[in-house]
């Protein structure tokens, strides 16, 4: 790792954040380097980047550390419980981050976490300032606080212009989860 590292924002209320980054990961493994996706509100359901990260290890690995998405749906959890599993997955991104052992983590949903008051931005920030100078990091959700944006390299904002949610259209399996 020695070129400097990018901070890289995916943020809005369009499709694809998680996406953006998955295909990154792929690209980046695809050049052997070694990535690791946390993910803070995902985590209660099964979906392909699961067994998909299982294919491509040893050089990607994906933590499922939320307990599902935060008071919608099917979310019975007390908030306590969202609390909780989000200030695990910032100590869990801590660690791989200042592992010294990937070139890219990617903190999947942080920014939502973060809108939501699970995660303080001042803890993300303190990553992004600690971060070893090779590593990528790359942080993901809708909603990106402002401190968040000032700090990256990189900023794509989705915008929904359609979506078939709205047409009564369900998620699908292979698209989207």
């Amino acid at each position: 790792m020695s070129e400097d590292g990018l901070v890289i924002v995916y943020t809005g209320g369009g499709k694809g954040k998680t996406t953006a980054a998955l295909g990154m990961a792929l690209r980046a493994v695809g050049h052997g380097k070694r990535v690791c996706m946390v993910q803070f509100i995902k985590g209660s359901w099964h979906y392909g980047e699961l067994d998909s990260a299982r294919l491509l290890a040893p050089n990607f690995e994906l933590v499922a550390a939320g307990r599902g998405f935060v008071g919608i749906m099917d979310d019975t959890s007390d908030r306590e419980v969202h609390v909780r599993a989000a200030a695990e997955s910032m100590d869990e991104s801590a660690r791989r981050a200042l592992s010294g052992k990937y070139d890219i983590v990617i903190l999947d949903e942080v920014n939502y976490a973060t809108s939501l008051g699970l995660v303080d931005a001042a803890d993300v920030l303190r990553l992004v300032g600690s971060r070893p100078r090779g590593l990528t990091l790359v942080l993901t959700g809708n909603r990106a606080d402002e401190r968040v944006l000032e700090a990256a390299d990189l900023i794509t904002e989705m915008r929904e212009v359609r979506h078939p949610f709205k047409r009564g259209i369900r998620a699908k399996r292979g698209i989207d989860f």
